[in-house]
C-alpha cells in the first residue's frame, strides 16, 4: 500500500514485517493492555500474526491501522488509522469504518494521539469520502475517551460486550467543517 499519511511530527504508512520488535515492545506492556480485551502479546511470532492481518485488511479494504512514526527521530511509537470493520459485530454493528490507535506507553500524553486522530479524520471524510466514522473505547479508559471527544467524535452510548465489560461507543459525521488540521 503506498499511502502515507504526515502531520508536523509523525508519518504514518503501511505496517511491515520490520515494525514486528517495535510493535512487540509496545504490545508486550501489560500497561498498554489495560484497557483492551486481549493479553499482553508474549511471542512476537504473534506480534508477525498480527502484521500479516493488517496486510490483508489493506489489500480487501484498501485501509487498515498504520505504523506511526516520529519523523525527528525514525522511532515506530505504535500503530493509528482507519479500519472497515467487517470481520465480527461489535455493539450490533458491522461493515463500518472505525477510528483507533495504539501507542507505546512511553509516548503517551504527548499529543501523538490527537495529532494522528486529526489527521486520520481529515484523510478519511475528504479522501476516502467516509460518511460516518465510528471509534470504541473501554468505559474506564480516560485518556482514550478524551481525545475522541477531543478531535470532535461525539459520545452515542455505553454497551456491554460479551464479557460483560462496558465500552463506549463514539461517532462522528462527515459535515462541511470536518477539516481536522
Amino acid at each position: 500500500m503506498d499511502l502515507i499519511v504526515e502531520t508536523e511530527r509523525l508519518l504514518m504508512r503501511e505496517m511491515r514485517h520490520e515494525d514486528a520488535e517495535a510493535l512487540f515492545d509496545m504490545d508486550s506492556n501489560p500497561n498498554v493492555h489495560t484497557y483492551l480485551w486481549q493479553k499482553p502479546y508474549t511471542n512476537i511470532d504473534d506480534i508477525h500474526t498480527y502484521i500479516e492481518m493488517v496486510r490483508k485488511q489493506y489489500d480487501k479494504n484498501n485501509i487498515g491501522r498504520f505504523a506511526t512514526i516520529i519523523k525527528a527521530t525514525n522511532e515506530l511509537i505504535g500503530w493509528t488509522g482507519i479500519k472497515y470493520i467487517d470481520d465480527h459485530v461489535e455493539n450490533g454493528k458491522t461493515n463500518f469504518h472505525d477510528y483507533g490507535y495504539r501507542l507505546n506507553e512511553k509516548h503517551w500524553n504527548k499529543g501523538y494521539a490527537t495529532e494522528a486522530s486529526k489527521a486520520w479524520l481529515d484523510y478519511g471524510f475528504n479522501q476516502m469520502n467516509i460518511k460516518e466514522m465510528n471509534a470504541y473505547t473501554h468505559f474506564d479508559n480516560g485518556a482514550s475517551n478524551h481525545v475522541l471527544q477531543k478531535v470532535g467524535f461525539n459520545f452515542m452510548e455505553d454497551y456491554p460486550d460479551e464479557h460483560g465489560a462496558i465500552w463506549k461507543w463514539w461517532q462522528l459525521k462527515k459535515t462541511i467543517s470536518n477539516k481536522h488540521n
